[in-house]
């Protein structure tokens, strides 16, 4: 009792609170309004790692809470520190991942005075956050960081903001405040209501074709293991959307692919013919559902979904059901209902798989096809990896074409699609997971927006097999102009670039480049046989599309490039 009356500053009260808390790693960059926190970083246990950047030190979070399902925990200065971390939140806001940002701020005399580095930051975070405060009483600062936490982390996850002073770090109390959760307008609901599990059920027992829509609420429940379970019981055929690949094994015969945009042929013409569509975790953004009115037009819509919000937003839901998919997958194990044979539906999409594979031209002997590397890739690390991309043509790839089979397996952008992200991403992704391998693919696009982050690798020890797919390009651009904008290609393509490799050894990590078609498959084995952190570009097609491709606008059934 006595030490916690003890007279404490500021900067050690945020400590005990991040101790509390199980922290684990920040990520971060010094500047003057943090330089007391700093100072008393100096003698922590948690670790600190330096990035290179404020925006990478934000997307270094989100890579590591998306491959840990824990919170990333990120400190940026006042002023432009703070501002550069606000498109990593926004990324985080589009994809429910937690976080919890220290932003530094100048000190409560100099707010709305436009002092040196002040910005407003309450402001500016408003609309892309979860929650966000400003410190104002160094005594409520343990109350604030636990609330922080407790929101970041329950319901639908998400980034918090606390800005903070910079004297509220070095302000001194003994008496703060109980550190006791008490909000009482928040409170996410977890358990479904029982008279729509049972609509749901009925609705199972009658359908003739109905189909499983799988989203990353299922990776923010944890729950892959009980959907597997489910659509085994009752052989359900799943689509997943971007980020929920993983939620059902790659080889589940009855694994449609992902839905959308870039989808597969089997997953969109499922997802037109249902009759019965249940979708855990998915919000049906536009990249899902390109024209909402003519979205699984027959179908009655069973939407689960922890955040109320999302239901009907987009797509009218007969059948809403508010709740942690985990504990809904549960109760749905739990109750038996009458199985109805849908023998005929489960055929007929399995002859899809079979007929309408993801393809491409593997005669072509004088370019390297990116989808092979990928596919190589999978083979290469037997479909084990963390999969880390940026944002772009190879992320679309990448979906289509590696091997996913467990939930947090795949780290990528996809609310916000920001391009910057898969290096510092992966960097958050292997602090997380030391024992597993972490492969990036990362155009040369968005290679060059955050490359500085390789600096960090030796120095944090962090093996990671980083695959530059160059075809010297802004590919997803290019691939528009090209199928839309009378193939003018303005400022899509790049005349001129770096050495990559030579910038690699500039950052002391291997980098091996590969151009030829006949030996790029060996030349690939043995650069994954390299140890260590490994810049691997691949020279690639500077014309190949991804498809298939849904038109924007377009309903599902309408792609184009299926063959």
């Amino acid at each position: 009792m006595e030490e916690e009356n003890k007279i404490k500053k500021g900067t050690r009260l945020l400590l005990e609170a991040l101790e509390k808390q199980q922290v684990e790693v920040i990520f971060g960059y010094p500047g003057g309004a943090v330089l007391p926190l700093y100072d008393e970083l100096y003698d922590s246990d948690i670790r600190h790692v330096l990035t290179r950047h404020e925006q990478g030190a934000v997307h270094a979070a989100e890579g590591y809470a998306k491959a840990s399902g824990k919170p990333g925990v990120v400190i940026a200065t006042s002023g432009p520190g703070a501002t550069n971390v606000l498109t990593g939140i926004a990324d985080a806001m589009g994809d429910s991942v937690p976080l919890v940002v220290f932003t530094g701020q100048v000190g409560t005399a100099g707010i709305g005075k436009d002092a040196f580095q002040e910005a407003d930051i309450m402001g500016l975070t408003m609309p892309i956050t979860k929650y966000n405060y400003q410190v104002r009483c160094v005594k409520d600062l343990p109350k604030i960081i636990n609330e922080a936490f407790h929101i970041a982390t329950s319901g639908r996850k998400g980034p918090v903001v606390i800005d903070l002073p910079k004297d509220i770090t070095t302000l001194e109390t003994d008496e703060p405040k109980v550190d006791d959760i008490e909000l009482e307008s928040y409170q996410p609901t977890y358990e479904p209501n029982k008279m729509q599990m049972t609509k749901l059920l009925e609705s199972l027992s009658n359908s003739k074709k109905p189909l499983v829509l799988a989203g990353a609420g299922v990776i923010g429940s944890e729950a892959s293991q009980e959907l597997t379970t489910f659509v085994k019981k009752y052989e359900l055929p799943v689509v997943n959307t971007l980020l929920g690949l993983g939620t059902v094994p790659y080889d589940y015969d009855l694994f449609l692919g992902m839905g959308g945009m870039h989808g597969s042929y089997p997953a969109n013409m499922a997802i037109t013919e249902c009759d019965l569509l249940i979708n855990f975790g998915s919000r049906f953004d536009d990249r899902l559902a390109s024209c909402p009115e003519k979205f699984a037009a027959g179908a009655t819509i069973v939407h689960v979904d922890i955040d109320p919000a999302e239901i009907g937003k987009v797509i009218n839901t007969d059948i809403p059901i508010v709740g942690d998919i985990k504990r809904v997958l549960q109760h749905l194990l739990n109750d038996d209902v009458e199985k109805v044979s849908h023998d005929e539906w489960k055929e007929h999409n399995l002859s899809r798989i079979k007929a309408y594979p993801f393809t491409f031209d593997r005669q072509q002997q004088d370019e390297i096809k990116p989808q092979r590397v990928i596919e190589l890739v999978g083979e290469i690390t037997q479909g084990e990896a963390i999969v880390v991309t940026d944002v772009g043509q190879h992320q679309m790839w990448v979906a289509q074409y590696y091997p996913f089979s467990r939930e947090k397996q795949i780290i990528t952008s996809g609310g916000l699609g920001t391009m910057g992200y898969g290096i510092p991403a992966a960097i958050g992704a292997k602090i997380a997971c030391p024992d597993k391998e972490v492969v990036v693919f990362v155009g040369d696009g968005g290679f060059q927006m955050t490359n500085q982050e390789l600096a960090i690798l030796n120095l944090n020890q962090l093996s990671i097999k980083f695959v530059l797919l160059n075809n010297h390009s802004l590919g997803m651009v290019r691939q528009w102009q090209e199928c839309f904008f009378d193939e003018r290609r303005s400022e899509s393509v790049f005349a001129d670039q770096p050495d990559f490799i030579k910038l690699a050894e500039a950052y002391h990590i291997k980098g091996k480049r590969i151009d030829d078609p006949l030996t790029f498959e060996e030349d690939l084995k043995e650069a994954f046989n390299e140890e260590g952190p490994m810049l691997i570009e691949v020279v690639i097609s500077p014309t190949e599309h991804v498809l298939p491709m849904v038109p924007a606008g377009k309903n599902n059934d309408e792609m184009i490039g299926v063959e």
